[in-house]
């Protein structure tokens, strides 16, 4: 019998107030996340799923085959782990429902960041994403990205 592996780190250093990179893959690197009305419906989950944990989102970016998330525990109850799961089960929920060809990878890969340094170089490397992928030659162009921070239109 194959026993599943565990994910890498300790639940612990996910609580709190923590701050942690996450790319989500779709199977097969689909593309998927390209339009408008799938980008709205799950940023609403996303959002609530956030909300949910007392987590904020420093930024999520969907390119279209991948979701960056940038996130930050707002208080000492806030688990942004469980931020992960929880988003992945409702959004591939909503997949199979109306999308049945688009699946999520098994896990995520991850990074807990522990300086408002690495924080920025995190979050400029998100944003640059689309560009290096050629799909916008700016990243303000993008338009599948959003914080529950920051107003990029300011930046």
């Amino acid at each position: 019998m194959i026993r599943e592996k565990h994910h890498r780190l300790q639940r612990e250093l996910y609580r709190g107030f923590c701050t942690a990179a996450f790319t989500l893959c779709l199977k097969e690197r689909q593309s998927f996340f390209t339009t408008e009305p799938i980008f709205n419906h799950l940023e609403k989950l996303l959002l609530d799923t956030l909300s949910r944990y007392h987590v904020s989102a420093e930024i999520y970016l969907f390119i279209p085959d991948h979701l960056h998330l940038l996130l930050r525990g707002t208080d000492e109850t806030a688990d942004v782990y469980k931020v992960c799961v929880a988003f992945k089960q409702q959004s591939g929920f909503w997949f199979s429902n109306e999308h049945p060809d688009i699946h999520w990878q098994k896990d995520f890969y991850d990074h807990i960041l522990h300086t408002d340094e690495n924080l920025r170089k995190h979050i400029q490397y998100i944003l640059n994403n689309p560009v290096r992928k050629e799909l916008v030659s700016d990243w303000i162009d993008y338009p599948f990205k959003g914080s529950t921070v920051h107003n990029f239109d300011e930046w």
